[in-house]
C-alpha cells in the first residue's frame, strides 16, 4: 500500500569515536557528522551516551573505587573541565548547526550543570530542535554501576517528547531503556519513535532494541559511540595508565534500527564510525497499533496508573524577601 510523503522521516545514527575527554575537538566531530547527516537528506540525527566529551571508561580500568586516590581525583577534575554547561554556551555551535542545517538533533553529553551547584555531572539527553532551541535535557535517572563513582542520579523533569515531522520522538539514556516505569512515562506521552542512547556496545543493542520496538509499536533508534585504545589522545592526565590499562575496543558500537513490529531496518554496525540513514514510514507505527497500544486502548488506567515527577530537582530553593 503507497504512503505519502508526509508518513515519511529520513533519520541518521552517527556512530562516531569521541576525541576522548576534549569537548572541543570532540564538538569538531558532531558537527561533522550533522552535516553528512544533513546532506544524506535527514531531519533528526542521534549520537551516543556521554559522547560530548565521553564515556569514563577509566573507571573499571583504574581501580576507581579507590578513596582519596590521586589518579581518580585528577582524571576526575578533568572531567568537569571538559563536560558540557549549556549555561556558559557549550552547545551554542551544535544548535546553530541544527538551526542552520534544520536538523533535530538527541545527543548525549557529560552536563555540569549550574542549577545543582556546578561540581557535579550527569550524564544527559539533549534535544535540540530544528530551529536550533534545546527543547528538553533529560538527566540519566540511575548511573549504572561503576558510573555512580563519577556521575550524579537525574531526576524526571526530561522525561518528555517533542514533534519531529510525522513523529512523537522520546528517548533514554543506556540502561534506563530496561526501566519499564520511565518508558511507560514516554508512551503515555505519544511516542512512537523511541531513541536508546548508548556509550557503545552490541551487547547493549542487539536484544533490547527490538524487543523495545515491539513493546512500543515503535520505531527504534539504538545509537552507539565508539572508543578504542587508539582514541585515547596525547596530554591526557594519567594518560601512560590509561593507554596500558585499556583495551583494544572498549564500545564496538552495534547502532541499528526496529521497525514497530520488531523486524530489522537496520542491522547492528560495528567497529565503524559512520553515519546510518534510514526512511520511516508512520504508516508502520499505525498498523502495529491496530492490535496493542500500550498507552491508549489496551492499557487499562482504571488498574494501574503511573504518577511521574517531572519537577527539576535542586537542593536550595530561595525564599528572597524584597527589601
Amino acid at each position: 500500500m503507497p504512503t505519502s510523503a508526509q508518513d515519511q522521516l529520513v533519520v541518521a545514527a552517527a556512530q562516531i569515536a569521541p576525541v576522548w575527554l576534549d569537548r572541543s575537538r570532540t564538538t569538531d566531530k558532531i558537527l561533522a557528522a550533522m552535516h553528512d547527516a544533513s546532506r544524506a537528506g535527514a531531519r533528526l540525527v542521534t549520537f551516543g551516551e556521554a559522547l560530548l566529551p565521553g564515556y569514563p571508561f577509566w573507571l573499571e580500568r583504574t581501580d576507581g573505587a579507590r578513596f582519596e586516590s590521586p589518579v581518580q581525583k585528577v582524571l576526575h577534575s578533568h572531567y568537569l573541565d571538559q563536560a558540557v554547561q549549556i549555561e556558559a554556551g557549550h552547545l551554542d555551535r551544535v544548535c546553530h548547526a541544527a538551526k542552520q542545517l534544520s536538523l533535530a538533533t538527541i545527543l548525549g553529553v557529560i552536563e555540569r550543570p549550574a542549577d545543582r551547584g556546578g561540581h557535579s555531572v550527569y550524564a544527559s539527553l539533549v534535544h535540540i530542535g530544528d530551529d536550533g532551541t534545546i527543547r528538553s535535557v533529560h538527566r540519566k535517572l540511575m548511573p549504572t554501576h561503576e558510573e555512580r563513582l563519577t556521575w550524579s542520579p537525574g531526576d524526571g523533569h526530561g522525561l518528555r517528547t517533542h514533534r519531529v515531522g510525522p513523529f512523537t520522538v522520546g528517548g533514554l539514556n543506556c540502561w534506563e531503556n530496561w526501566m519499564p516505569l520511565p518508558r511507560a512515562a514516554l508512551y503515555a506521552e505519544g511516542e512512537d519513535l523511541h531513541v536508546a542512547i548508548w556509550p557503545g556496545g552490541l551487547h547493549n543493542t542487539h536484544d533490547l532494541t527490538r524487543f523495545l520496538a515491539k513493546e512500543g509499536r515503535s520505531y527504534v533508534i539504538s545509537v552507539s559511540g565508539l572508543m578504542r585504545k587508539g582514541d585515547i589522545p596525547d596530554g591526557l592526565p594519567a594518560g601512560d595508565l590509561l593507554r596500558e590499562t585499556a583495551s583494544p575496543v572498549m564500545a564496538n558500537g552495534g547502532s541499528c534500527i526496529a521497525a514497530p513490529d520488531g523486524s530489522w531496518v537496520v542491522e547492528p554496525v560495528v567497529d565503524e564510525e559512520r553515519v546510518i540513514v534510514a526512511t520511516l514510514d508512520h504508516a508502520r507505527v499505525r498498523e502495529e497499533r491496530q492490535n496493542f497500544d500500550p498507552a491508549g486502548h489496551y492499557s487499562r488506567p482504571d488498574v494501574a496508573r503511573l504518577i511521574v515527577n517531572r519537577a527539576r530537582q535542586r537542593t536550595v530553593t530561595m525564599e528572597d524577601q524584597d527589601s
